[in-house]
This record gives C-alpha cells, structure tokens and sequence, in this order.
C-alpha cells in the first residue's frame, strides 16, 4: 500500500522525496508530510485547508489500486466512483453522503473549477448525462477516483483531454452545518 502512496505523492507533488519518505513505518507519515510542507501544499488555495480535508486527501491515497466494481462501497468487494466518494467521507470524517454521483451533487454546494481545494468533489459527464462520475480533488489539478470496470482507484489529470472535456461542475461538502441531504 505505500508503495501507491508513493506513487501518488509523486504525481501529485512531483517529489522524488516524498517517494523516498513513504518507505517509514505508517505512524511516520502524518510527521513526515508537516515536515515537508506536503499537507500545507495540500493546502494551496489562498485558505487553510482543513485537517478533515488532509486526513480526507491522505486516507483516499490508502486505497490507490482497489479495483472498480459496479455498485461496490467497500475495499473487499471494490468500489464504483460514488462508492469509494462515499465510503472516503464516512471513514475518514464521519459524513455519510448519498448513494449515487448526481445526488452527492445536489447535496453539496457549487463552487468555481478556480475555487478547489483538496478535499472538494468533482464531477464528470462520462454517460450523456449530468453528474454521472465522481472523483476527490487532490490539488494541483488532479483528483482520485475509481473510474471503470477493469480499472483501479488512481489518480488522474483533470486537465487530460478526456476528463477536461467532460468536466461537469465543481461541489464543496459542507461538514460544519448539519446539512438534512447529508446522513
């Protein structure tokens, strides 16, 4: 599993160091990524992100290679796009979003492509239809996701020519109020 981690501090931060870094035991890793700067670049967006949006961030990269399944929730059946989004914000901050991609957009709040911050949902048209995927944004312009059948959980470019092209909105998961569409 660090190794996918590695992989992923890599592509997201461009850090060799931090591939180096992720060799230490798990306990290390939340010291090693303050020490570098890595949770405050996770922060990059004019605000301080918070730590519920690290711990989100940092807890997604934990499941890079979980194989995609349709309708699957969990690691040991596999998830779907929504699955995994949904499972991320129940684990890691105790939110449990709705089921399906279209109604996890009309539960949170719209924001700017300009105003992401990792942590905040991202929304695709990858059936002909609004809101049909769903992914975390990382930063630096990528996000995790679990994108197909015979694909894992990676994470990818939103500025690649498939995803760019069908980029569909931008949401913001509001875990201060007690939102009634959130359970």
């Amino acid at each position: 599993m660090r190794a996918y981690l590695a992989l992923a501090l890599l592509l997201v931060f461009g850090s060799p160091n931090a591939v180096a870094q992720t060799q230490a035991p798990n306990d290390e890793l939340a010291t090693f990524l303050a020490e570098k700067g890595l949770l405050a670049r996770i922060g990059e967006a004019g605000s301080q992100v918070s730590a519920q949006a690290s711990d989100l961030v940092v807890g997604a990269m934990g499941f890079l290679g979980v194989p995609y399944r349709r309708g699957g929730t969990t690691v040991e059946s596999g998830f779907d796009c929504s699955g995994f989004v949904r499972a991320m914000f129940e684990q890691t901050i105790g939110l449990v979003l709705p089921r399906n991609a279209a109604q996890q957009a009309a539960a949170t709040q719209t924001i700017d492509r300009a105003e992401l911050r990792p942590g905040d949902l991202v929304f695709f048209n990858t059936m002909r239809h609004a809101f049909s995927h769903v992914g975390i944004y990382v930063g630096n312009g990528k996000f995790i996701h679990s994108p197909k059948p015979g694909a894992e959980v990676r994470v990818e470019d939103m500025g690649g020519s498939y995803w760019a092209k069908r980029f569909d909105g931008a949401r913001r998961v509001d875990t201060e109020a007690n939102n009634p569409k959130l359970r």
